[in-house]
């Protein structure tokens, strides 16, 4: 009887896949972002995916805390923007990498982030111009939002001692708005942010271009043209221009290829579950998935592209 259950008990063993007894730590922002309800979906995703392995969901300060945690080990999958990505492969101690982080890789692009910058009508901004000596939320220090401020304000010829800067954020910033604590919030997420909806809904808002000879400006191949459609915050009539610049999942290079793999495939195979959850999701598409990348591809997300014929 003994012999018969060891017996069992080895060939369970034997039959179990690789990525059976790991934990997937999927690391976010903070609660009134995109990532974190993306992050939500994914999580019921790949606990579906991979039924033996214990899946959480971490909010986060976002791209560049991300990032070092990849590298520190301390989550598998993450959400960064791809300005912050590329710093962290390069190493750029003022944007928050002090040397360069060689154990992250790509898992996907999926999809833009809008620099969004909103201000009370009250408090008469309309332009970038008028940002000057108004009291500005940029997102948390060194957070992937507040290396975005940096560049776009950079490029308008506008710098931190223009403004009373604040770190603060994205549900914060509005709260403080809705309280005439705060003049304007600059944040940098997906079409229809929780955070600017709620805003949007509680007092008047304007929301600031940055206009194409702005973002001519800017000297990063990772921010492009865009615009953010009308209608998508109330009370916002016409389109307003601005810069995107593109998500990226990443993970680590030493997670094992079966459970990347397991990951990825289970992405693209319930983008319905993403798109549910958040309407930023609406962008993501398997033919962009391996396109732009400042780091490698995992392995195990390349045999999923290599596959499906994403990736030649």
């Amino acid at each position: 009887m003994h012999k018969a259950i060891l017996a069992a008990v080895l060939l369970a063993a034997v039959a179990t896949p690789a990525y059976a007894q790991q934990f997937i730590n999927i690391l976010t922002g903070g609660t009134s972002g995109v990532y974190y309800p993306l992050g939500n979906a994914l999580s019921s995703i790949y606990g579906r995916a991979l039924p033996q392995a214990r899946v959480t969901v971490q909010a986060t300060k976002a791209s560049v805390e991300n990032l070092n945690l990849i590298q520190a080990g301390r989550g598998e999958v993450a959400f960064t923007l791809g300005d912050s990505l590329g710093f962290a492969a390069k190493g750029d101690a003022e944007m928050g990498f002090a040397k360069p982080l060689d154990k992250v890789r790509a898992i996907a692009a999926i999809y833009p982030n809008y620099i969004q910058i909103v201000a009370s009508k009250e408090s008469g901004i309309k332009t970038l111009a008028d940002l000057k000596g108004k009291r500005v939320s940029v997102g948390a220090p060194k957070s992937g939002t507040e290396v975005n401020a940096r560049t776009v304000f950079a490029a308008a010829d506008l710098g931190y001692d223009d403004m009373s800067v604040q770190y603060l954020p994205f549900g914060e910033s509005v709260e403080l708005i809705k309280n005439r604590q705060l003049d304007a919030t600059l944040q940098s997420a997906g079409l229809g942010v929780a955070s600017i909806r709620d805003l949007a809904t509680s007092v008047p808002i304007t929301v600031v271009s940055i206009p194409a000879e702005v973002a001519g400006r800017i000297d990063d191949p990772s921010f492009l043209p865009a615009t953010i459609p009308a209608g998508t915050y109330e009370g916002q009539a016409g389109a307003i221009p601005t810069v995107a610049i593109n998500n990226f999942l990443v993970t680590r290079a030493d997670l094992d290829d079966d459970t990347v793999y397991a990951m990825t495939k289970a992405t693209f195979e319930n983008l319905a579950d993403l798109k549910a959850a958040h309407a930023a999701a609406d962008a993501i598409a398997l033919e962009k998935a391996t396109e732009g990348s400042p780091v490698p591809l995992h392995p195990g997300a390349e045999r999923y592209y290599r596959e499906k014929g994403a990736l030649k």
